[in-house]
């Protein structure tokens, strides 16, 4: 299992746009994506679920990658939240 926490950057937070770019970019991944906002959990890679997170600017999102190829999943997805989400 791998972890990492991005903090929202965005000033209108994880709206629909990059929650979208987020769960399709998580989709190409072997591994489990779930992603916490507080005491809410998300499956990463599907956009409702991204949504029903309220992520607002200033939110901290944990990551927590699990399986097959996390440790390519986990840098994978740091780098595109501090390049597409920020």
């Amino acid at each position: 299992m791998k972890e990492f926490t991005y903090r929202i950057a965005d000033p209108n937070g994880l709206h629909a746009r990059p929650a979208g770019k987020l769960a399709t970019f998580a989709k190409q991944f072997e591994s489990e994506v779930r992603i916490k906002n507080g005491e809410k959990e998300a499956d990463g890679k599907r956009l409702l679920a991204l949504m029903s997170l309220g992520a607002l600017h200033g939110s901290e999102l944990h990551f927590c990658i699990t399986g097959e190829d996390e440790d390519r999943a986990k840098e994978a997805l740091e780098a595109f939240c501090s390049e597409q989400l920020g």
